[in-house]
C-alpha cells in the first residue's frame, strides 16, 4: 500500500509545499528542525487540514481539497506514535495494549501474542507505565498502535526523548517491525543514524519543501544531498553477510567488494546486515596501501565528485554493488586526480563503525 501526498499550506511566516510518494516499507521524513516534517504527518493523520492538495492511501482518498473530502481522524485508521509514549497511567501495560485492540475491526490485525513477542514486552504486561523505562514505554506505545490494525503507522521522532542507551535498546525492535509486518510506516526524524538504519525510502525536507525523495540507498549516498544531510553525519550504507566470529573479538563480514572486519557484532553466521559508514571515516588511496593498521581496504571506483565552497570535497564511490561516500579535502581530491571512473581503494578503520550503525536487513 502506497501513500501519495501533495500539500500546500501557509502558517504565517512559514509555508508548506510538498509532494511525494511513499511506497510500502519505512518512509523517513528527514530534515532540520522546523523543516515541516511534523506538519506533514499531522496532515496525513487529519490533525491539520491543508489549504489545498490531496492525501491518498492505497485506493482510499483521505483528503482532497478540490473535491472537499476530509476523512475524520477516527475514520482514517492510522496509528500515531509520538515522542513520548502517552500511555494511560492508571492502566497496566496489558490494558493499554488491549485498548488499542478495541479500535481494530473485529477479527482483523496482528495477534496479541505476536505483537508482544515481536516487541519483547512479555514481561511487562502487569506493570503500570510509571514503572517502565523510556524505551519500554515506546515499545508499548508501538504495540498499542499496531493492535489497532492501522493501515498506516505514523511515528513522529519516537526516539527523540530517549538517551543513547535506550535508543540502542529500541532500534532492533523497530527493525523487526519493518521486517515482520506489512504496515507502511511514515517516520519523522532528524537523526541520520536512525534514518540510515531503518528507512527504505527517504524524503529530504528543508524549509517546507521536498529537496529529494527516493530509495534510501540512493538519497543518502548522493553527494549533492550532503548540505541537507549534514557534513558530519553524511555517509552511506553497504550490505554484508556475517561470515565468521573471530577469536580476537572481531566479526568478519563479506561485502560485495570484499571482506570487512568490525568489532564483535551479535549476529549469527549468515545474517544479512546493513553497515553505515560515515564519509569522514573513509580514507582514499589510488594504490593498494601496505603497512596500515586499518584492516578494511575495499577496491572502489569514483562515480561522482562534489567540491564544496570551502576546503572540503565529497567523493561518491562504487564498491562492489554498494555506494560509499568519502569526505576529504579539495587539495587531496585534486592531488589524487579523483574524477568519475578513477579506480581507488577505500580504507575504513575497524573501530570507526559504531554498533548503533549496524542493523539487520529486512
Amino acid at each position: 500500500m502506497s501513500l501519495s501526498v501533495r500539500l500546500l499550506h501557509a502558517f504565517g511566516g512559514f509555508s508548506l509545499d510538498v509532494a511525494f510518494e511513499a511506497p510500502s516499507g519505512v518512509t523517513a521524513l528527514f530534515g532540520r528542525s522546523g523543516s515541516g516534517k511534523t506538519s506533514v504527518v499531522n496532515a496525513v493523520a487529519g490533525l491539520l487540514k491543508p489549504a489545498t492538495g490531496h492525501i491518498k492511501l492505497g485506493e482510499t482518498v483521505l483528503f482532497d481539497a478540490n473535491r472537499r473530502i476530509s476523512v475524520p481522524v477516527h475514520q482514517r485508521r492510522l496509528g500515531y506514535v509520538f515522542q513520548e509514549g502517552r500511555l494511560f497511567p492508571h492502566l497496566t501495560v496489558r490494558q493499554n495494549l488491549l485498548y488499542g485492540r478495541w479500535f481494530a475491526p473485529r477479527g482483523s490485525g496482528a495477534g496479541f501474542e505476536h505483537v508482544i513477542a515481536m516487541l519483547g514486552i512479555e514481561g511487562l504486561l502487569e506493570r503500570r507505565p510509571g514503572r517502565l523505562s523510556g524505551g519500554e514505554k515506546q515499545r508499548v506505545a508501538i504495540g498499542r498502535a499496531l493492535l489497532a490494525n492501522p493501515r498506516l503507522l505514523l511515528m513522529d521522532e519516537p526516539l527523540a526523548a530517549l538517551d543513547e542507551e535506550r535508543k540502542a535498546e529500541i532500534l532492533p525492535y523497530l527493525e523487526r517491525l519493518r521486517q515482520e509486518t506489512d504496515i507502511p510506516v511514515l517516520y519523522v526524524s532528524h537523526s541520520m543514524a536512525e534514518v540510515a538504519r531503518l528507512a527504505t525510502t527517504v524524503v529530504l525536507m528543508d524549509n517546507g519543501r521536498v529537496i529529494r525523495a527516493g530509495p534510501a540507498s540512493e538519497v543518502l549516498s548522493d553527494p549533492e544531498n550532503v548540505p541537507v544531510l549534514g557534513v558530519r553525519s553524511a555517509g552511506a550504507s553497504l550490505h554484508a553477510i556475517v561470515a565468521a566470529q573471530e577469536e580476537d573479538g572481531l566479526t568478519r563480514l563479506e561485502a560485495s567488494a570484499g571482506p570487512l572486519f568490525l568489532p564483535h557484532v551479535e549476529a549469527p553466521i549468515g545474517a544479512r546486515l546493513s553497515i553505515r559508514i560515515l564519509a569522514q571515516d573513509v580514507i582514499l588511496s589510488r594504490t593498494r596501501p601496505e603497512g596500515l593498521s586499518a584492516l578494511n581496504v575495499l577496491p572502489a571506483t569514483v562515480t561522482a565528485v562534489r567540491l564544496g565552497d570551502g576546503p572540503g570535497a565529497i567523493i561518491q564511490l562504487r564498491a562492489g554493488e554498494d555506494l560509499l561516500l568519502a569526505r576529504i579535502t579539495r587539495r587531496s581530491a585534486l592531488a589524487l586526480e579523483l574524477a568519475p571512473g578513477a579506480d581507488c581503494f577505500a580504507i575504513i578503520k575497524t573501530v570507526a563503525v559504531a554498533q548503533s550503525d549496524v542493523g539487520g536487513v529486512g
